[in-house]
Formats: structure tokens, sequence, C-alpha cells
């Protein structure tokens, strides 16, 4: 006897769809970069260290998905560039991202403790993901902060990406 799930077409799943955008891992690690705030090509490849093909690559499919906006920008005296900015769909993810690092910090903790806090900006208390029933306050982007953890550490300046 099967089991009940093969009863049903799994082929539009949206976990599968979710990953047919977001399950590489340079995707999501370019997601974390726009977290914290990065938004330029040269600053995602620094912060990342992947190729830049790798790089240009993810930030296409990321735009793409209307997940992240391209927008142009240009510096005296300098050509026009990119700048990638998350959009209201890309802000939405947050609550994923942070999840799964909660998953890794209790089930692969880190030995000096976690290497971001995140915390509600109006009680200062951490933020965490939980799956309720109940009626809860939801946090956005601007309702938080994302501040070194104790397990985070300064490069010393001869080791830090150029």
């Amino acid at each position: 006897m099967d089991h009940p799930r093969f009863l049903y077409d799994l082929e539009h799943c949206s976990i599968r769809r979710a990953l047919d955008v977001l399950g590489e891992k340079w995707t999501m690690l370019v997601l974390r970069e726009a977290f914290y705030g990065v938004c330029r090509f040269d600053d995602f490849a620094r912060a990342l260290g992947c190729g830049r093909g790798v790089l240009s690559a993810r930030l296409k499919t990321l735009t793409e998905a209307g997940i992240l906006e391209r927008r142009e920008y240009k510096e005296p005296d300098q050509r026009t560039r990119a700048e990638y900015r998350l959009t209201d769909k890309g802000r939405d993810l947050f609550p994923a991202i942070l999840a799964l690092s909660q998953w890794s910090e209790r089930w692969t903790p880190p030995p000096e403790g976690p290497v971001a806090r995140v915390l509600s900006r109006k009680s200062g208390q951490p933020v965490s993901v939980v799956m309720t029933g109940d009626r809860v306050e939801a946090l956005g982007m601007r309702d938080i902060e994302i501040l070194p953890g104790p397990g985070a550490r300064r490069l010393d300046p001869s080791r830090q990406r150029q």
C-alpha cells in the first residue's frame, strides 16, 4: 500500500517552487548579505568570495524572481553601475532565513555563540521564529536590528577582503 502522500501531485509543491529559485548555497548567501544591507556587486563579491560569474548569475536569478530590484547609480567620473535592493518579496524571506539560522544554532551551535543577534528595535529583546496558531505581533525588517553576536570575530586587517 502506498503512502497517502503519493495520491497527490507533488510537482507544484510550494517548497519545490521556492527551491527552484532559492535552493543553491550562493543564492542564500547573497540574500544574507542583502539583509545586512550590501547592495553593490563589488561588495557582494568581497563579502562572499565567490566567482564573479556565479555572483552575476545569482543576482540575475533573484532579480528575475522579483526578490531583488536592480537600480542604476553613477558616481562622479565613473560609469553607470547597478546595485541590488531587496523588494517586499525579498524582505518577506527574512523569517525563513532567520528560522534556518536558528535551526543551525540549535543543532550545530558555534562554539563562541551565534555570529549575529537579531533584536527587536522596540524592546531590545531577541527575535525568534516560532509557529503559532495565535495572533502575534508580526515584525518587519524595519522593526529589527542585526548586530554582531558573541561568535562574531573581527578579521585581522591583513586578512580582510579587498
